[in-house]
């Protein structure tokens, strides 16, 4: 599958970041194609971090059409260690709001809209932040997410949502129907035909990187400033 490029010869540029969430000081890469048309924030899923395959794909395909991306990590070394720490929505929200408020003040991010992608608890902790009273996301895609572990904040989601699911991960297709069902917010759920919960299938993550690069344009990129043919 392939994706358009919106620029032919400027390439975007990519930073290491540490960023400041609360107490502690976080890892990130951020990367600023010239000019962004929004941002988009990642929160990885239990065992994984801003260095996961398979959310670097996703957020190549997403500079590959002008969207800036942030991948950092949820958790410092330490606090990984202590496993009650990876399902800890609340923190693991209140991590995703600092950083965003980190992001939002910096110049390349100034007048953009910012979007976040989940992947499995981390689309938990995504639909959480979302639902903060001041918060202004202005899409969510969940990919292989848990948003029942976000449950009591569901329903004041108002940014538009996107749930993609395999069509094999058979539990979470439920989970996620559910969540759906109690959502009041634009809501669709999307199911990858023959993918498992990691979306490891040949076309798999491409179909994951197609669907969430069309949402996040169809929401984030400012009107008349959408690239050519995506």
């Amino acid at each position: 599958m392939a994706f358009i490029h919106r620029f032919d010869d400027d390439c975007p540029r990519e930073e290491e970041v540490e960023i400041q969430a609360g107490p502690v000081r976080l890892a990130g890469t951020l990367v600023v194609p010239e000019p962004p048309l929004g941002f988009v924030m990642f929160a990885h899923g239990s065992g994984s971090s801003r260095r996961s395959p398979r959310n670097r794909f996703v957020a190549t395909a997403l500079n590959q059409v002008g969207l800036g991306t942030l991948l950092f990590d949820l958790l410092t070394a330490a606090e990984e260690a202590d496993r009650a720490n990876v399902f800890d929505i609340e923190l693991l929200a209140r991590r995703l709001i600092d950083t965003t408020a980190w992001l939002c003040a910096r110049p390349e991010a100034s007048g953009r809209r910012v979007g976040y992608f989940g992947a499995s608890t981390g689309a938990a902790a995504a639909l959480w932040a979302a639902a903060e009273p001041r918060s202004d996301v202005a899409a969510v895609v969940s990919r292989g997410g848990r948003p029942d572990l976000a449950a009591p904040r569901l329903r004041q989601v108002t940014a538009p949502t996107l749930l993609i699911v395999g069509g094999r991960d058979e539990v979470v297709i439920e989970l996620n129907r559910q969540a759906q069902a109690l959502m009041r917010c634009e809501i669709r759920l999307e199911i990858v035909p023959g993918a498992t919960h990691l979306f490891e299938e040949p076309g798999a993550l491409e179909a994951v990187a197609e669907l969430a690069r069309e949402w996040f344009l169809d929401h984030l990129a400012p009107i008349g400033q959408r690239p050519r043919g995506a």
